[in-house]
């Protein structure tokens, strides 16, 4: 199946970066793209449980889904994440 998740603080391909990574980090997770324009992740999995641990995953990174507050924390983990994912490129 694939999931589309709109989500927050995306800002530039440092953060895609971070996300590809840690995303490929989690079993059964594949073909991960990532639209920095419209802030759209997109992935394949197997099952609906699957598709909620990428949704946390994506909000303890800092950048939660659409749906979710966007607080000052998450914003403040969005900025670590973004920095972490162009040093790493």
């Amino acid at each position: 199946m694939n999931t589309s998740i709109v989500v927050q603080n995306l800002k530039c391909g440092g953060c895609a970066n971070t996300i590809t990574t840690k995303l490929e980090e989690i079993e059964n997770i594949s073909e991960i793209t990532i639209d920095v324009d419209n802030s759209v992740v997109a992935f394949n999995h197997n099952n609906q449980a699957e598709a909620l641990v990428v949704k946390e995953r994506l909000k303890a990174l800092g950048y939660p889904s659409i749906d979710d507050d966007n607080n000052l924390v998450s914003k403040a983990k969005s900025f670590v994440s973004c920095a972490t994912g162009k040093l790493s490129r």
